[in-house]
């Protein structure tokens, strides 16, 4: 059976924004190698949206090597769209969930494949409440953003978790990896 992985961003005071953080080539090239084992990444329609920029990229590189590399990398992991509307992807790698989360994510679970990405907050969360996710690897940048959008903020139920390993990045972003110990459904 295949993992849910959600893989996210956040500020030390837990904030999730594309913006506070440290996106240099370090941390490229990590989220690079968590792209290309993943089989699936599980995006809705605002993180999606912002993912766009990578399609644009791998059609055109830049000529950054760990930037267009990690374009192709984007471009090349099958995508599942979360959108009420979205009418089409415009994106070969992805397409539009026709399913609820929950179904999907049980259903893509139960395939042969690489382990599933999720790179939505909203999604994370959602599944998370459903506890239906299996890892968390958090990369923590070394920075307070005082407001934004809290990654935790509306989880339900207190999650138990494990720390497996860490990995220190030179700017000072930590990833984290936890394992989920209990979940609420038994799984």
């Amino acid at each position: 059976m295949r993992k849910i992985i959600a893989g996210m961003n956040m500020t030390l005071d837990g904030v999730c924004d594309h913006t506070e953080g440290v996106a240099d080539d370090e941390l490229h090239q990590h989220y690079e190698e968590l792209l290309l084992n993943s089989g699936v990444i599980l995006y809705g329609r605002t993180t999606f949206e912002l993912m766009k920029y990578w399609q644009d990229l791998a059609e055109k590189p830049g000529g950054d090597p760990v930037m267009d590399d990690f374009a192709k990398a984007m471009d090349s992991v099958p995508k599942v769209v979360f959108s009420r509307t979205l009418h089409d992807t415009a994106w070969h790698s992805a397409t539009l969930a026709t399913r609820s989360l929950k179904e999907e994510a049980i259903a893509l679970r139960e395939q042969p494949g690489k382990d599933i990405l999720v790179g939505s907050r909203s999604l994370i969360v959602q599944l998370l409440n459903l506890g239906l996710v299996d890892e968390f690897q958090l990369s923590v940048h070394p920075i307070i953003a005082g407001k934004g959008l809290a990654l935790f903020d509306q989880i339900s139920d207190k999650v138990m978790l494990k720390l497996s390993k860490t990995k220190t990045f030179g700017s000072g972003v930590v990833t984290f990896f936890y394992e989920i110990l209990e979940k609420k459904d038994g799984r």
